[in-house]
C-alpha cells in the first residue's frame, strides 16, 4: 500500500488529499543553516521572512556560510538585517551548539526522531515545533506529527470537529486521531497544511 493509499483510509484526510499534488520529502545538507532559518522566520509572513533570509545569506556572498563564519560575524552586524537582540543570539547560540557538540549531518542522520529533538531543544531558543519543523522539512523525516503547530490544530479541529476549548483534550483527540496515519504522519501534517484552502 503506497502513502496516498494508507493515509486515505482516514476518509476525511483522504477527501483533502484528494485535492492535492502528491507529497515528496526532500533531505537537505547544513541542517545548522535550517535552524537558523527556521529562526529567523519565527512570527514573520513567509514574504518578510524570505527577505530577511536572502539578508543573511547575502551577509556572505550569497553562499552558504559555514558554522564558523555565521560564528564569527558580529552581533551588531547580524542583527542589522533585520534581526531582534533575541534572535540574533538564538542564531549564534545554535552554531556555537553545533560547534561544541561537534553535530555534523551525518551524526543527526543516524539518530532517531525524539533523539534528535532531545539533543537540539538544549539550544536556547529551539524549541520542540523548531526540531519538529525541521525534521518534516529539512531532514525528510517520514513520520514526525506536529501536534503543537497552530495550522495542523485549525485544520484538525475544522475537519474532524475537534472541541479547540480544552487544549490539553484537544491534543489527546488530535494524538489518537494520527495515530492510523503511522509511518506517514509528516505526510499527512504536510497535507493538513497545503490543503488549508482547498477545504
Amino acid at each position: 500500500m503506497d502513502i496516498v493509499q494508507h493515509l486515505s483510509t482516514d476518509k476525511k484526510l483522504g477527501a483533502l488529499i484528494a485535492k492535492q499534488e502528491p507529497i515528496v520529502l526532500q533531505k537537505q545538507k547544513n541542517i545548522y543553516l535550517y535552524i537558523c532559518f527556521s529562526i529567523i522566520s519565527q512570527q514573520l509572513s513567509t514574504r518578510v521572512a524570505a527577505i530577511i533570509q536572502e539578508r543573511f545569506i547575502g551577509l556572505y556572498k550569497k553562499r552558504r556560510p559555514t558554522l564558523q563564519e555565521i560564528s564569527s560575524t558580529p552581533f551588531d552586524v547580524l542583527k542589522s538585517i533585520g534581526l531582534s537582540a533575541s534572535k540574533t543570539q538564538y542564531v549564534l547560540n545554535v552554531c556555537a551548539f553545533f560547534t561544541e557538540h561537534k553535530i555534523t549531518d551525518g551524526m543527526l542522520e543516524k539518530m532517531t526522531d525524539e533523539d534528535i529533538i532531545q539533543l537540539l531543544t538544549g539550544i536556547k531558543g529551539v524549541g520542540r515545533w523548531t526540531v519538529e519543523m525541521i525534521l518534516m522539512f529539512a531532514m525528510g523525516r517520514s513520520d514526525v506529527f506536529a501536534v503543537d503547530d497552530l495550522g495542523i490544530q485549525q485544520q484538525m479541529s475544522k475537519i474532524y470537529g475537534i472541541d479547540v476549548v480544552n487544549k490539553k483534550a484537544m491534543k489527546l483527540e488530535m494524538l489518537a486521531i494520527a495515530e492510523s496515519w503511522r509511518p506517514y504522519r509528516t505526510y499527512a501534517c504536510r497535507y493538513l497544511w497545503n490543503g488549508k484552502d482547498k477545504g
